[in-house]
């Protein structure tokens, strides 16, 4: 399913210059199957309110229907997170994603394929994101 979304972004005249392995990951919410995750560096002439545009184009073509219970399992979620310019709001739109910097399954991806990409509101590396979320943590006394 990610590949073949992949393939529906470079057959919309996106680039795709990297892609993070397909990592599976808990359930955020209800859900009760595993998620595959990935992530991709893409390049694109699109400004980001068409991206998310075409991003969600490709969700329904691949089955995904709005409405429904928040986080219950869809076929295909596909999310701008970072963008190489900088921080970005727009109605329904926001870059860098808000939550992207407290979720394990949109960070280890990343960390693979971009992990000196900064976060421009912390200016924290991704790979500093994933390391901060992920360190053990030490036990009450």
């Amino acid at each position: 399913m990610l590949a073949a979304a992949l393939a529906a972004l470079e057959d919309a005249g996106v680039r795709i210059d990297a892609a993070a392995p397909v990592l599976l990951s808990d359930p955020v919410g209800p859900s009760l199957r595993r998620y595959a995750n990935s992530a991709a560096v893409i390049a694109s002439a699109l400004e980001p309110p068409a991206m998310l545009a075409l991003l969600k184009r490709i969700e329904r073509a691949f089955g995904r229907r709005r409405g429904g219970r928040r986080w219950a399992a869809r076929v295909l979620d596909l999310d701008l997170v970072l963008w190489s310019v900088g921080p970005f709001a727009a109605p329904g739109l926001t870059i860098p994603h808000p939550l992207f910097r407290d979720r394990a399954f949109v960070l280890a991806p990343a960390a693979l394929i971009a992990p000196a990409w900064r976060d421009p509101v912390t200016g924290l590396t991704v790979r500093q994101l994933h390391a901060r979320l992920t360190r053990p943590r030490a036990g009450h006394r």
